[in-house]
């Protein structure tokens, strides 16, 4: 896989050290156990996939090497260009500006910016609507565009499924950027809607069994379906898409239900259900699916309690979160900064996204014994930074370096 130019400030020694270590003990990534970090009165399980994946890693090149090339020009991001506090930052620090928030909210009007300006597409990608309306400013989006290869091949898919005549079903957080980008290419080829989760997937197969009149679909989903949608006539033949940052067995479970509700409908067979069912599971993203995959690894390892790092409004990350908290006490940080001392954390609420200060996070024993993971925009770095707090906690913030020459040398 093609290695990217990411800035050091990313980077962290420890890191680097296990996963090359585990990449060249498990090639083929069949092994899903964690990684023990034996530090005496702390034991560390890292999972044994997180952080950058391959899209992010893409994206933070092209953005640090757009700066690098454009001196004294404006450069805009579209939104965020990652779901990462300390990425983001360091680009405002470098000058670039947001023209939007992450829900899509203006910040500077599109009127403002001018040919002479550069504007990167995130990793998420943009709808058809804004990047044409960038081109007509004369702003050239094809090199400065950092949507995800795997976001790509989502829209890509759609688009050869559209030609089938397939409509399409977009599993997704309908404000995520990304889900907004894949809703408009996927809806310039076909009839598209979009589901949020399972319990708004049982009602959409509701209008296709008949069970709920049609004209009530156009309540339930306003704003979720393309221009011209036909209840009755553009859900006889559909395929399921998802945003790439949603749990991969979330996805897989509502393409499982809806199936099942075509073959029911139409009295299908399995060598006759493509007629009215595509078969898009080679949209899932492999790096998401990774990061899940080693989460449930990661959790059959008794713990006392799980950490998770990542930007408050990462969908990826806050996915961990839900696997994560299931099963164990689970905190949800962005950095090791939250973790204010011994016995408090400031702990991220993965669906309010509220903020709190929790007391008695870290229970008095040893070993104590700790499950971590990252989501897929959170930087090496600061993943070492938690380690290394936690560590200091206990007084034993030498062995960590004290491992990460131990893994170096392996």
């Amino acid at each position: 896989m093609k290695q990217f130019n990411v800035p050091n400030i990313y980077r962290s020694p420890l890191i680097s050290a296990i996963k090359q270590q585990r990449k060249q003990d498990d090639k083929l990534k069949k092994d899903y156990t964690p990684t023990l970090l034996d530090l005496g009165p702390l034991q560390i399980f890292l999972a044994r996939h997180f952080g950058f994946c391959y899209g992010v890693e893409n994206a933070i090149e092209i953005a640090f090497t757009t700066i690098d090339e454009n001196p004294g020009k404006r450069i805009f991001l579209l939104s965020e260009m990652i779901h990462n506090p300390q990425v983001n930052a360091n680009l405002v620090e470098k000058g670039v500006q947001f023209l939007q928030d992450t829900y899509g909210k203006q910040l500077i009007p599109f009127e403002e910016i001018t040919s002479e300006d550069v504007v990167i597409i995130p990793a998420f990608g943009t709808t058809l609507e804004i990047e044409r309306m960038l081109n007509e400013k004369g702003i050239t989006t094809a090199k400065y565009n950092t949507t995800c290869p795997f976001v790509e091949k989502v829209w890509n898919r759609s688009e050869q499924i559209a030609e089938k005549g397939y409509s399409i079903v977009v599993h997704g957080k309908p404000k995520h950027e990304e889900t907004r980008a894949t809703f408009s290419h996927a809806s310039s080829h076909t009839p598209t809607v979009v589901v949020n989760d399972m319990a708004e997937t049982i009602e959409l197969a509701k209008y296709i069994t008949g069970e709920k009149p049609a004209e009530e679909f156009y309540t339930a989903f306003k704003g979720r379906y393309s221009e011209g949608f036909n209840i009755e006539q553009h859900l006889q033949k559909i395929g399921v898409v998802n945003q790439t940052t949603q749990l991969a067995s979330d996805t897989q479970a509502i393409s499982d239900y809806m199936k099942n509700v075509f073959i029911k409908q139409y009295q299908l067979t399995a060598e006759t259900i493509g007629e009215r069912f595509a078969d898009t599971r080679d949209t899932l993203c492999y790096a998401t699916n990774d990061n899940q995959t080693a989460v449930t690894g990661m959790l059959e390892t008794m713990a006392d309690l799980a950490i998770v790092i990542g930007g408050h409004n990462s969908s990826n990350s806050s996915h961990l979160v839900e696997l994560c908290e299931n099963q164990l006490p689970t905190y949800f940080i962005d950095s090791a900064d939250r973790l204010l001392n011994t016995k408090e954390i400031e702990d991220r609420n993965w669906k309010t996204k509220e903020l709190k200060q929790v007391s008695g996070y870290l229970p008095a024993k040893k070993p104590l014994q700790i499950l971590i993971t990252s989501g897929a925009s959170c930087p090496d770095a600061e993943v070492e930074k938690v380690i290394r707090k936690l560590a200091g906690f206990y007084g034993v913030e030498e062995k960590v370096t004290t491992l990460t020459h131990a893994f170096s040398a392996l």
